[in-house]
């Protein structure tokens, strides 16, 4: 069995962040989102793995290597467009040829991997497996129709009258009887090859398509809102550890893990917390379900609730909470006198100002 990993979006949702960083690299407690899911794999005992890549494929390879770091063969396959999950498979047929495979989305995530899955479609093959699970707002995803046996008879991507709650997870599991189905797609309405689409081929010409409800913890970290949710539930999981310094002043309280080469002074932390290395905390209070990236400044300034990326600076600030802050940004208290703001804002940026 191999794994398709899907790691070429462009993440519209989370830019300005997205202008100049890959979605997937973006850190949850201080390490790429996209490694969650590629460990989920290598757990499985999958050791070929073709990654889809778009405009940002220099930044993932630099990231993934040759795979050897996670125990698999890295495969980079490139998508000259974000054509939708379908034409992900399509651009992906010569390295899958007629081998099972797992589909997985790089910037999904799921508490528990995918053995269990994978062992199960091993083990009753199937023709497509798909996982899903009850949503809020169905309108945001690809949505399944069961019948009463709880077979799939149908399936829709974003409808705007969804037909029940249960909405497509990242992960999909196939035989070669998709390539069939792909091959005979048109675009959609939003121009895509729709991955539902080709689920939905499978049903109508009498393949076995297979659901799985899951009751574990999924999230698509399309947007800030969702990375700062699993950032808050990696943390939870995290270990206190002190391989950085702290120097007079300092209160600890709860699971706080400081890197090495990282320096806490006169400085209170609760957790959970995870501090980068190379990170300089003096005079501030950072709160629980913070992440702070390596060579980050925070100087009299207040935080909780928030991911800062590598060499982000926050100074004299009163009090950032459910925030993402970018590499090398610079958040400093503006000068007392004249009340005004000033800003210097990046394409699609988003500011909230109490004035």
């Amino acid at each position: 069995m191999k794994a398709l990993v899907l790691a070429g979006g462009t993440g519209t949702r989370l830019r300005p962040i997205t202008h100049t960083s890959a979605k997937q690299l973006l850190p949850v407690a201080n390490k790429p989102v996209l490694f969650y899911g590629l460990e989920a794999i290598a757990d499985a005992g999958i050791t070929d793995v073709g990654l889809v890549v778009g405009d940002t494929a220099p930044a993932i390879e630099a990231a993934v290597g040759d795979g050897s770091a996670f125990g698999f063969r890295a495969t980079y396959i490139r998508q000259q467009a974000p054509l939708g999950l379908a034409h992900a498979v399509l651009v992906a047929r010569d390295f899958l040829g007629d081998d099972d495979f797992v589909m997985y989305l790089g910037d999904n995530f799921i508490v528990g991997g995918i053995r269990q899955l994978t062992e199960a479609f091993r083990t009753s093959r199937p023709d497509a497996q798909i996982m899903l699970t009850q949503v809020a707002d169905p309108r945001e995803f690809g949505v399944a129709e069961l019948d009463q046996a709880g077979r799939v008879i149908g399936l829709e991507e974003k409808p705007q009258q969804p037909k029940s709650d249960l909405a497509l997870v990242g992960v999909y599991m196939f035989t070669p009887a998709i390539h069939e189905a792909v091959h005979e797609l048109k675009p959609s309405w939003r121009g895509e090859l729709e991955i539902t689409e080709a689920i939905g081929w499978l049903i109508d010409h009498g393949k076995t398509v297979r659901s799985t409800t899951i009751t574990g913890y999924w999230k698509d970290t399309g947007n800030v809102a969702d990375m700062l949710e699993v950032n808050r539930l990696v943390l939870e999981t995290i270990e206190s550890r002190q391989d950085g310094t702290t120097g007079a002043g300092c209160e600890i309280i709860g699971r706080v893990a400081i890197e090495a080469g990282a320096h806490v002074s006169g400085s209170r932390i609760v957790g959970p917390v995870i501090i980068g290395a190379g990170s300089t905390i003096s005079g501030s209070y950072i709160g629980p379900f913070t992440a702070i990236g390596q060579d980050c400044v925070i100087e009299d300034s207040e935080i909780e609730y928030s991911i800062l990326l590598r060499g982000a600076s926050i100074r004299g600030v009163r009090r950032i909470q459910a925030s993402l802050i970018g590499h090398e940004a610079d958040v400093r208290r503006a000068p007392q006198v004249p009340q005004v703001h000033r800003l210097v804002l990046g394409d699609q940026s988003m500011v909230q100002i109490s004035s």
